[in-house]
């Protein structure tokens, strides 16, 4: 029972690597983990949430194919990452880089949470402003009403 446990544990492990095919493997493991390192910063095109190391679409392949050909060719991997980039624009990088035209992505929601908390520090300190007196204190009439009450019950 426990083999067996181990094997499904092992298959499930390994299921993000079955996206990538043994034809498309390079000879070189230096490479082949350089080109692993890069398709795991790269987004897949069509599934989106999925580096093209995981996706099994047609696009994520040829992303693939296209990462060991620069390598290959004796490209860094940042020229890698930038050809790509380039030919596909930034939303193929799964982490957006910080730079003046991103700048609202990075900060909105910061700014957004401080607003809210703003808000709502605001709006307690208005609801404490405006609270009605303390039930325990009587106006003047109903200090009189209640002192004629209790003279007439004597």
């Amino acid at each position: 029972m426990r083999t067996l446990l181990a094997l499904l544990l092992a298959l499930l492990l390994a299921a993000p690597a079955l996206a990538v095919n043994p034809d498309e493997v390079l000879a070189d493991p230096v490479l082949e983990a350089r080109a692993r390192d890069i398709s795991a910063e790269l987004r897949c095109l069509v599934c989106q949430n999925e580096s093209i190391d995981e996706s099994n679409a047609d696009l994520a392949r040829e992303i693939r194919l296209i990462v060991r050909e620069r390598l290959l060719a004796g490209d860094s991997d940042t020229q890698v990452i930038q050809y790509l980039v380039d030919r596909y624009g930034e939303y193929v990088l799964l982490k957006p880089v910080f730079a003046p035209h991103t700048l609202i992505l990075w900060t909105a929601a910061p700014i957004v949470l401080l607003i809210g908390v703003g808000a709502i520090v605001l709006a307690a300190r208005r609801k404490r402003a405006t609270a009605a007196p303390e039930a325990d204190e009587l106006t003047a009439d109903e200090q009189r009403a209640l002192d004629e009450l209790d003279s007439g019950k004597a």
